[in-house]
Formats: C-alpha cells, structure tokens, sequence
C-alpha cells in the first residue's frame, strides 16, 4: 500500500458497528477501514466478536446500529445472497461445497453466483445464455489452473484431502471476480506446511488479482505474516489496530490473550 493511497477513500469501511443477541452485547461501536489492495486480519480470544462481525460483512446478520460502507455505498439493504453482485466473495471456515459435484462444476457454480440467467432463460439456451456458459466454463478452468487444481478437476470433491478442498472453496469464492474476499478461519484443519502455502497463496492472490482480503484467523503466524493492518477485537469491542509488529507488542492485546484462550 503506497503512502498516497492511504489517502484514497477505503473500499471497505466499518463504522461503529453493534451487535445485540437479547442482551448480550456482541459488538459495540466497531469501526475500522480498509484500503484497497491491503490484507487486514481480524484477531482476537474466543468470544471477541470476530464470527459476529465477519457474518454481518457477509449479511448473515445485521447491525443493530452502525454501518458497513463497500466501494462507496451501504451494503446493509443488500441480502446475503446478493453479496457476489456487488463484489464481496467469502470462504466459510466449515468448507461448505458441493460434495458429490465435482471441483469443476463446484468452481462453476460460484460463478453462476454473478450470472443474469434464471431458470427460464437457460430452459431456452438462449444465445446470451450460451456465450455466457462458455464464459463460466473458461473462468473455471482459469482458476482450475491457477490453483494447481488439474490433477483433480473433474473428481468430486467429498473424497479430496482437506487442504485440496480447502483449496477448491477459495476457487469458488474468487470465480465471482472479487474485489474484497473474506476468508473465515482459512488455517483451520491444515498442516505447517499447508498454511504456509497458503500464505503465499492469500499474497499472490491479492497482488496477481488486486484483491483486497479480509482474514479471520486463529493462526497467529499466517495472521502476522500476511497482514498489513490487524484489528484485534475482546469482549466484542476494538482494543487495538496497526501493523502486525505494533499490535504484537500491545498491552491490551498480549492481557487479552494472556487471559483467554489464545489457541
């Protein structure tokens, strides 16, 4: 991130968001901005807020105040499911594809998440339908090849290791073409050396694709190795935010970690 573009308006913007579940307070006053091209990760013990949050940046839940500005405009009146058409793509941290589908069509149907067909029209294969089915067909196998997912492509995902899975759910979220991708808990379930991977896969991807990353994450290591900015959240509100080495060194952070479960 240039010195100048910090000067730009955020493409992500988070402000003073709050959370009530009866009364509980998830989060409280939860503000924060992300640039364009940044990777933020999202930290903090068990309990902090850090699901509630990334589930209202997906419009799984919605703010009881505050709001969450993307590219200029509230996100807060869209649904969920209208998520891709605006350009915010989400891995889950339960992969969550199409087990008996195979990689291919499962990469393909995220895809169609952006699509303007509807079932009439592709009943009619109509010629707009068509060229867009080769459209679809040729972002798959992009991605197919992007993510050394050949060997795989047309086996269906139920009996691919973990970390391919894993692998075949991120291809999925960026068949939308994102400009902001929110990874839940990427780490979970992978090896040292599969998270390191993926570290050097979530840098390339945003420096290959221009794509801004928002990162929930336990692991520690991957977090502070791909961050540019951290925002670590405790008992639902904002305790610190800066660079990796600044954050680390925080004594509202390391209190908070050293008095919950830190994984």
């Amino acid at each position: 991130m240039s010195a100048s573009a910090a000067f730009l308006e955020p493409q992500l913007s988070v402000r003073d968001v709050a959370v009530h579940f009866g009364g509980i307070l998830a989060l409280d006053g939860i503000r924060f901005d992300l640039h364009r091209g940044q990777i933020l990760g999202l930290i903090g013990p068990n309990g902090a807020g850090k699901t509630t949050l990334f589930n209202c940046l997906s419009r799984l839940y919605t703010p009881v105040s505050g709001d969450i500005i993307y590219e200029g405009d509230s996100i807060l009146s869209s649904p969920a499911h209208r998520m891709p058409v605006i350009g915010i793509g989400r891995t889950f941290q339960n992969v969550s594809l199409f087990r008996q589908l195979s990689v291919r069509d499962n990469i393909r149907v995220g895809a169609h998440s952006k699509s303007g067909s509807d079932l009439f029209s592709d009943s009619l294969a109509l010629p707009w339908v068509r060229r867009q089915e080769k459209h679809i067909d040729h972002v798959a196998g992009e991605l197919i090849d992007y993510l050394d997912l050949a060997d795989v492509a047309d086996l269906p995902v139920n009996g691919l290791p973990f970390g391919t899975q894993k692998r075949v759910e991120l291809a999925r979220a960026l068949a939308i073409k994102p400009g902001l991708l929110l990874l839940d808990e990427p780490a979970g379930g992978l090896n040292h050396e599969e998270v390191a991977e993926l570290g050097r896969l979530i840098r390339q991807i945003r420096d290959d694709r221009g794509v801004t990353v928002l990162l929930v994450e336990h692991h520690m290591g991957l977090v502070m190795s791909v961050s540019d900015t951290v925002v670590v959240l405790n008992f639902g509100r904002k305790i610190a935010e800066g660079a990796p080495a600044e954050v680390q060194n925080n004594p509202d952070v390391i209190a908070a970690y050293l008095g919950g479960n830190t994984h």
